[in-house]
Order: C-alpha cells, then sequence, then structure tokens
C-alpha cells in the first residue's frame, strides 16, 4: 500500500458545516488509522464569497475537534502559478483550448438544445479538431480555457462506499478549467492540488459525483495517478431535508457554544454513517483503531439532536472531575472560583448534558440565587418554619462534614416529626434556588456554613 494522505478541504464562505466535519472526521481517522498524513486545504478560489473570519472559524473548529492536520492549512489563491503552469501545458498537449463564447452565446445556445429536447451541454464550437476550421478570435474578448474531455468512453471507479460506479462522457462535456480572470475552476484546481500532494484517498460528500468523471479524465490527461474515492450519503435534518443553514444549527461552532464536548460530536458525527459493532460511546482514540474504511453507510444519515445530546451526557459523566472543572471554566465567563470547582462537577455531572448547564449550577454556589416565587410557596411553608429555624441552629455549631451535617438533618426530622423530602425540599429551594439537587448534605457542605446559614435566613 502506497502512503495514506487524505485531507480535507473547506471552502471559507462560511462556518464549517456539520457535513464537512464529518468527512474531515473521516478523513483524519483513516489516515491515523494507517500511519499516514491529513491535510487541511482551504479552497479559497471563490473570491467574491471567501472571507478571513470563515478561514478563522473553520481553523477554530478544526482545533477544537482535536483534527489535527500534519500539512496545511494550504490556501488555493497562493498557488495560482502552478495552476497556470498546468494550464500551459494542456494547451501545448491538446487537452485543453480557449474558449471566446459568451455567456449570452452559452444561453442562446442552450436555449436551442432544450427547444430540440436535448441535454444542455457545451457544443465544443472553440473545441479544435482535425480539419476543423475555428471562428476567428473575437477583439476584446478574454477566453476561458475548457478541458478537452473525451466524446467517448465510459469512466467507471469502484468507491469506497458506493462500489462500482460508471458514468458515460457522452453524459458530461468540456469543463471549463479556468475562468477568462485566470483564476482556476473548483474541478480543476483539486485535481492539481491532490496530485501535487500526493492524496491517496478522497473521502467527501456524495453531491460531487457528477464531479467525479471530470476529475477522472483530467488525472488520466495529465498522466497522474488517481486517488481512491469515497462518497458519503448525505446528513438529512428533523424534516428529511439535507441539513443545511436554513435548517437548524449546522455549524460545529454553535455546538462549542452550546457547551457540547468536541468527544461527544466526533463520537455521534461518526455514528452518522459508520458503525463498529453495536458501539454507541466511544473514544477518538477507539476510533482511530476501528476506523479501516469498511462498514460506511450507503444511506442518508438522520441528525438526531436528542441522541446527541445523550451521547454529549455520557462523555460528561465520563470525565474526570478534575478534567470536567477545566472544561466549564469558559463558560463561567470570568467566574471567580476556588477549589470546591472540582466537588461541584464531580457532585452535578451525572444531572447535566451539556457545559452550559453544569455551569449553571456551579453559579449557584458563587452567586445569589432566585428561587422561583411558586417554588417558594410550595415547600417554604409556614407549617416548616419552625423546623428551619432548628436546623439553622444546629448547622451553626456542627463539624462541617458530610457525615455531620446528615446527623443534624435526622436530629431536626426527629424532633420535628418529619420526612426527609418535607425538610430537603424547602432547604433546596432556599440554599440552590431549586427543589432539586443531588444528595442535600453534600451541597451544603460545598456551599459552606456561612452561605448556607445566610441563604436560610432569607425567607
Amino acid at each position: 500500500m502506497t502512503k495514506i494522505r487524505t485531507r480535507i478541504a473547506p471552502s471559507p464562505t462560511g462556518f464549517l458545516h456539520l457535513g464537512t466535519a464529518r468527512t474531515a472526521l473521516y478523513s483524519w481517522a483513516y489516515a491515523r488509522h494507517f500511519g499516514g498524513e491529513f491535510v487541511l486545504r482551504i479552497e479559497d478560489t471563490d473570491v467574491a464569497r471567501s472571507t478571513q473570519d470563515s478561514v478563522d472559524q473553520i481553523l477554530h473548529s478544526m482545533h477544537w475537534l482535536g483534527l489535527g492536520y500534519d500539512e496545511g492549512p494550504v490556501y488555493q489563491m497562493q498557488r495560482l502559478e502552478r495552476y497556470q503552469a498546468v494550464i500551459d501545458q494542456m494547451l501545448a498537449a491538446g487537452t485543453a483550448y480557449r474558449c471566446y463564447c459568451t455567456p449570452e452565446d452559452l444561453e442562446a445556445m442552450k436555449a436551442a438544445q432544450e427547444a430540440r429536447g436535448e441535454k444542455r451541454l457545451y457544443n465544443r464550437t472553440w473545441r479544435p479538431a482535425p480539419g476543423k476550421v475555428l471562428p476567428p478570435a473575437p477583439e476584446g474578448v478574454k477566453p476561458v480555457i475548457r478541458f478537452a474531455n473525451p466524446v467517448d468512453g465510459v469512466v467507471c471507479w469502484d468507491d469506497l462506499v458506493k462500489g462500482p460506479i460508471s458514468i458515460s462522457n457522452t453524459e458530461i462535456d468540456d469543463l471549463i478549467i479556468q475562468r477568462a480572470d485566470g483564476v482556476p475552476t473548483y474541478n480543476f484546481a483539486v485535481v492539481v492540488d491532490d496530485w501535487d500532494m500526493a492524496i491517496s484517498h478522497v473521502f467527501r460528500g456524495d453531491e460531487h459525483i457528477n464531479n467525479t468523471p471530470w476529475q477522472i479524465n483530467i488525472y488520466r490527461a495529465l498522466g497522474a495517478a488517481l486517488p481512491q474515492f469515497g462518497h458519503l450519503p448525505v446528513i438529512l435534518g428533523d424534516d428529511g431535508q439535507k441539513l443545511s443553514k436554513r435548517r437548524g444549527a449546522v455549524a460545529v461552532s454553535n455546538y462549542d457554544e452550546a457547551g457540547y464536548l468536541p468527544e461527544a460530536m466526533n463520537n455521534y458525527l461518526a455514528r452518522l454513517g459508520w458503525s463498529h459493532g453495536d458501539d454507541e460511546v466511544f473514544s477518538l482514540e477507539q476510533m482511530v483503531q476501528w476506523f479501516d474504511g469498511t462498514h460506511l453507510s450507503k444511506s442518508p444519515a438522520q441528525w438526531d439532536a436528542a441522541k446527541l445530546l445523550w451521547v454529549n451526557a455520557q462523555h460528561l459523566k465520563a470525565m474526570p472531575d478534575a478534567e470536567l472543572a477545566q472544561r466549564v471554566q469558559p463558560y463561567l465567563k470570568g467566574l471567580v472560583t476556588d477549589d470546591r470547582l472540582v466537588g461541584i462537577c464531580g457532585l452535578f455531572k451525572d444531572r447535566c448534558d451539556t457545559l452550559v448547564a453544569l455551569a449553571a449550577w456551579v453559579r449557584a454556589f458563587y452567586e445569589d440565587v432566585k428561587p422561583k416565587a411558586e417554588d417558594l410557596a410550595q415547600h417554604v411553608t409556614l407549617a416548616v418554619q419552625p423546623a428551619l429555624d432548628l436546623l439553622s441552629a444546629k448547622l451553626k455549631d456542627v463539624e462541617w462534614t458530610a457525615p455531620a451535617i446528615s446527623t443534624a438533618f435526622k436530629q431536626v426530622l426527629a424532633e420535628a416529626g418529619l420526612k426527609m423530602p418535607q425538610l430537603a425540599m424547602p432547604v433546596r429551594v432556599l440554599v440552590m434556588g431549586t427543589p432539586q439537587t443531588p444528595s442535600v448534605d453534600q451541597v451544603l457542605l460545598l456551599c459552606g456554613r456561612e452561605k448556607v446559614l445566610e441563604r436560610l435566613a432569607k425567607r
């Protein structure tokens, strides 16, 4: 096997899309599984729509996901001289030619084809051929460069995902490979890039299947070795339509901001089109160990926000408390914490499905809480006030440990003739602002004696 080299090549015309992130994950994992290399390329030839902000978001999202690259980022607009050199080579070899058709010429040509019931294809007006006399080049018209695509035969390849695919050359025309302004088009630049970078395996969305015959023919015209192609099915949204910007949060950065763990996002994205037995929750390291390019689904995957949230909760619960304390810090927005933070994270992580949810619990230990009026009315009643006074008196003097706090509760319950929920619920409402928390003695221990007594007094 030749050295495995894969790549991801997003366009900087927006954020890193979830579908592109899945492709990046598969490409990265495949390279890592076989000890190969992974390349990041920025396809910025759409000059009008490409922005530095988009580049920055793409780089940030790749870093957040933990998909490190061995080469790059490589920018296409910095390679224009190389593309021109290959264009010149193809013009000299007769595998490319200049076309002077104007947009109006092309529209008229295709309208006539449509009227005749024919497929709308370029009619090769400017393609040289033996015995053919070309029209004189019009003055003031900058030509585009077209690829002289084979006029017959079939393009075949064994797709890593779809299996054998064949497309007749009669279904495709002579592709524009360089615009009039000298900037190369996608189908040409991607071939030169992958050729120069010795890319061995190309994973991408199946919307590119129709581009692949052109690209294979360009490879052959250049005498370049073909990579292996794997076209991944689309990801469908809740409505059964292709996941897109118009339908929900599809930017990787949205999930970073919402408190999802990159481990969970990689885990969930991996399962959208690939499986390893019945394994649902796994690490990136495990995926690398398992991902050999097999078991890729041919069918579209269904995005399930609830399933992603569940996967995130599993990773959050499994994370060591000290690491979780570090991860939650950015979501505390400058809140000054102390050495209790690790214990708070450990106590509440089983109740949280995102870092944002965990951060809300953390804030209750460091900032004032505001119980809801309905919770106060339901739980902090006149009947329980004497028991709360008694508990406050006992908590002033007990050793501040969970067992001692628990003992104080039991003593008050016995003296007041109450059951645990009748006392614990109002305590939780007053101390944490909600009637539902983990073990009340652990909560009070972490909250601290002074703050507990202060909040119990506010009723």
